[in-house]
């Protein structure tokens, strides 16, 4: 399973946020933010937030964008 499946199956619609600290140490991705433009890319709804420390989570809605 690449890291896009991974993310994919651990957030798509469960609610869930990813921060790019919890990414590394679940899955070993360095690279939060680029996994998250691929989602894009493929059509997920991809939500972010920042907390007031400045750091960004990332949530994907259950159904993709329609084409």
């Amino acid at each position: 399973m690449n890291q896009k499946q991974q993310v994919l199956t651990y957030l798509r619609g469960t609610g869930r946020e990813l921060s790019p600290a919890q990414a590394q140490s679940r899955f070993g991705i360095k690279n939060l933010s680029a996994r998250m433009s691929d989602l894009r890319e493929d059509g997920f709804r991809i939500r972010t937030r920042t907390n007031t420390k400045g750091t960004t989570s990332y949530a994907v809605s259950r159904r993709k964008v329609a084409a």
